[in-house]
């Protein structure tokens, strides 16, 4: 049996940030092998994390990384607000961030399968439960990389719980560092988070949603006694504000209501000589 000495004790407590008691049990039941000591930690951590499962993840916060024409989003959720806040579960965080970054994943699921630290980014988020001691979950991830001009622009809302990522083509390379084009893209990803569009235009807009909406508007026109021969007519009026309700280019702009997005899009277009068009975007609502 080797000797288990204080100083093993506490190298295994900084690599692992377990507990004193445990770190000793670890090194004896490894006979003071470092190594199995801080698997034999991690799968105790993951069993302590099982046991927290059932506990709901609602708090958390929603996160941002982008550099040049690339760009990441994604959720992770923690139990309170408290713990969301703390530099632990900050520091993991932006440890994981930076792993999805360098990463190629485009998926939730690629993003859980993700290697960091010798493991997984799922089975990481799993191991350190026990460490921060509250339940965690990688819930959210999305990925933008302009392959031609333009740019991918993020904001984040109220300390992490709203953030949107935004995805912007253009036809000149010059327009990217463009001031008005900038500050065009900064506003539209405010107008995302504040006014939460469902699609970029209509093509986009999911057709169960609008076909959902229409039986529900067809049911209150029939229930306001209108004549059924002249639904046909009523409808694509609701479609319409449907539309101007539901998708970006046809949202009034949340700082001017006096033009729509597209016009906003189109106006900055003619400022900076090029074609805009707005892509794509994500908008993750903490918890939602």
């Amino acid at each position: 049996m080797a000797e288990i000495t204080a100083q093993m004790v506490k190298e295994l407590r900084i690599k692992t940030d377990a507990g004193m008691m445990d770190c000793k049990k670890a090194l004896v039941e490894c006979d003071g092998n470092m190594d199995e000591a801080i698997k034999y930690l991690r799968e105790k951590g993951i069993a302590k994390a099982a046991k927290k499962a059932d506990r709901e993840a609602k708090e958390g916060i929603v996160a941002t990384v982008v550099e040049g024409k690339d760009g990441i989003i994604f959720e992770i959720n923690c139990e309170t607000d408290f713990c969301s806040k703390g530099d632990k579960f900050k520091a993991l965080v932006a440890e994981i961030g930076a792993a999805l970054k360098a990463s190629a994943a485009t998926t939730l699921e690629e993003a859980l399968n993700v290697a960091i630290n010798g493991t997984t980014v799922e089975k990481y988020i799993a191991e350190q439960c026990a460490a921060i001691g509250e339940n965690m979950k990688f819930r959210k991830f999305g990925r933008y990389t302009v392959a031609g001009e333009g740019a991918v622009v993020s904001y984040i809302h109220m300390g992490g719980k709203v953030g949107v990522l935004l995805q912007v083509a253009a036809g000149k390379a010059e327009t990217a560092a463009n001031e008005t084009f900038t500050t065009m893209c900064k506003d539209i990803t405010l107008h995302i988070a504040a006014c939460a569009p469902k699609s970029v235009d209509s093509s986009s807009l999911d057709p169960a949603f609008v076909a959902e909406e229409q039986e529900i508007a067809k049911a209150q026109l029939i229930a306001e006694g209108k004549p059924e021969k002249l639904l046909e007519k009523i409808l694509p009026g609701k479609l319409k504000a449907l539309y101007k309700q539901s998708c970006l280019m046809n949202q009034e702009f949340v700082k001017d209501g006096s033009i729509t997005v597209e016009q906003l899009v189109a106006n900055t277009g003619k400022a900076v000589g090029d074609t805009l068009t707005v892509v794509a975007f994500h908008r993750f609502q903490l918890g939602a």
